[in-house]
């Protein structure tokens, strides 16, 4: 291995304000070559700090590697090459550039050795997201504003948890926390924005497909897991989120099975996918803390394929309402082949990515007795299976013949989609090279007859249960109302009373106050206008008979005192 101290997020950064000015095939090239310039340089990070630099008296450190830093940039770096590969007919030139900026602040998060270097990634990262949905079009900008909104209030929690912990420790390292003081709180509160714990759950599902069909791709990637990975970093063994994480998982399979629109079904799979990954955080064990790294790896993968499987249809029909579409199978074999590769990992199929890496959480819930969890983790897994492994290829790929003649996408579409389901396959029936890069060694088999039978059990009564209750399945034109109501519906309700009472308030002190003014003047005029008592002329003899009685009350007093 090279040691070298060239920060990896730094190529995608140099790259995101090159590319603007690049054009035709230098332009794809350069964006292609600096993804794997910086895996490369991921992989040439040692062990330890690697940067370091003082600032008014705390030692920063921009680059720390171990292997959890490597397991989640190899990953984000992958997933920027694919989606870079996968967006290079996309017409608007700020998009890549602004997702190359995302992903390079990513891993800047990823490798940084200090909360203060995290904090500067975290809102870079915040920054860039917000644009990369800007570009989805006009539609767009009312929810990346809300997402925007969203994040800055994540941000200021950090920062503000970051400052009251840094008072009470004297220490910037980002390490692992214990929850306990009321920086620790802020700071896991910061992170859980951004992981999409509840309630701000909703902006996801808000936000993310209102990106372009290639901007949602980058958005699945490194949000959500960045979170996932601070919280590993530094909040392992924390037992509420064992607790978060399973409200997460149900939350997303309830909100998926109800959704009409096929990204926002992907979407909400996001939360419910992460929530088995902050329920291993929660859990604490090395097999867990493994579990949920790997399960982070795989799901990135799987869920950018999903996204492309998607994008291609939104890009090649102009439509994302499932109630829209169907039979797309008959002209775009590649885009359903891919799609169906996608759900089958993401539903934890035997020889798919995701059947490696969620059943080591939930045998780590099994070695932990955590029966109540145990179970959780497998009814979610079944649901997994019924809301994205069927209803998704399903409802776009089959059932009714929309009439929809597309075909595929673009080579470089279906490259990517190709290279993404490899992947998929490839770490499913091999998962020793993906065992060997996590944090702790690996001392599990999931390819046990057991365990084989269980998944393909539970897959084949959820696919039964799926096609028996199809017609209570089918999507309709409807809309769900999810948290967010509370500040869209009924924040802007409340805000609007607010505003018409503090209105009439306003006027009701402004009455009173110009109606006391106008007394004031009115007594004022009444002694001294032209006709007031004080205003009269006085003749000289009263005036010196005043002037004598108050001298003489004067030198009365005087005399008494």
């Amino acid at each position: 291995m090279i040691e070298t101290v060239i920060p990896p997020g730094l190529i995608l950064f140099l790259g995101a304000f090159l590319l603007p000015f690049l054009t035709g095939s230098v332009r794809s090239i350069v964006a292609l070559v600096l993804p794997l310039v910086a895996l490369y340089l991921v992989w040439g990070v040692p062990d330890g700090p690697a940067l370091t630099m003082s600032w008014f008296g705390y030692e920063l450190v921009p680059v720390q590697g171990d292997a959890l830093s490597r397991v989640f940039g190899t990953v984000f770096t992958l997933t920027a090459f694919a989606g870079g590969l996968f967006s290079l007919h996309q017409p608007n030139r700020f998009e890549l550039p602004a997702a190359y900026a995302y992903g390079g602040a990513a891993v800047g998060v990823v490798f940084a050795g200090d909360l203060l270097t995290v904090f500067v990634f975290w809102e870079l990262m915040a920054l860039a997201s917000t644009v990369v949905i800007w570009c989805g079009g006009p539609n767009a900008w009312g929810a990346s504003i809300r997402y925007a909104i969203i994040h800055l209030l994540g941000g200021v929690l950090l920062m503000t948890g970051i400052v009251a912990y840094v008072a009470d420790t004297g220490s910037i390292a980002f390490t692992a926390m214990e929850v306990g003081s009321l920086g620790t709180w802020l700071i896991l509160a910061g992170f859980l924005i951004n992981v999409g714990a509840p309630p701000f759950s909703a902006w996801l599902p808000d936000s993310y497909p209102q990106a372009s069909w290639s901007g949602a791709v980058f958005l699945s990637a490194f949000t959500t897991k960045t979170a996932v990975y601070v919280l590993l970093r530094g909040f392992p063994g924390t037992e509420i989120l064992i607790w978060i994480g399973l409200y997460m998982v149900f939350y997303g399979i309830v909100y998926a099975i109800l959704e009409n629109d096929m990204r926002r079904i992907l979407v909400y799979s996001i939360v419910n996918q992460v929530g088995f990954m902050v329920t291993g955080i929660g859990i604490g064990s090395e097999m867990a803390l493994n579990g949920a790294a790997a399960h982070a790896f795989a799901h990135i993968i799987y869920k950018a394929l999903l996204l492309m499987s998607a994008g291609s249809v939104l890009y090649a029909t102009g439509k994302s309402k499932c109630t829209d579409l169907g039979g797309l199978f008959r002209t775009m074999p590649v885009t359903t082949i891919c799609g169906i590769i996608g759900a089958l990992s993401i539903s934890a199929f035997p020889l798919t990515s995701g059947f490696i890496s969620k059943s080591m959480i939930s045998q780590s819930a099994a070695d932990a007795h955590l029966a109540i969890v145990w179970f959780a983790i497998a009814a979610a897994s079944a649901a997994a299976f019924l809301y994205v492994g069927l209803k998704f290829p399903w409802f776009v790929f089959f059932q009714k013949d929309s009439g929809l003649r597309p075909p595929d996408p673009p080579a470089n579409m279906t490259v990517a989609m190709w290279l993404l389901s490899a992947l998929c396959i490839g770490i499913g029936v091999f998962p020793a090279p993906l065992y060997e890069i996590l944090p702790y060694p690996v001392d599990y088999v999931p390819y046990t007859w057991s365990h084989v039978v269980f998944q393909l059990q539970i897959l084949l009564f959820a696919g039964l249960a799926f096609f028996l209750l199809l017609n209570m399945l089918k999507t309709t034109e409807t809309i769900t109302l999810d948290f967010d109501w509370f500040w869209r519906g009924l924040g802007k309700a409340l805000g609007r009373e607010f505003d018409w009472r503090m209105l009439a308030a306003w006027e009701a002190v402004a009455n009173r106050t110009a109606s006391q003014a106008r007394r004031f003047v009115a007594g004022v005029y009444k002694h001294h206008g032209p006709r007031g008592v004080l205003a009269r002329t006085w003749p000289t003899g009263s005036m010196v008979l005043w002037a004598t009685l108050l001298l003489a009350a004067w030198l009365l007093v005087y005399y008494v005192r």
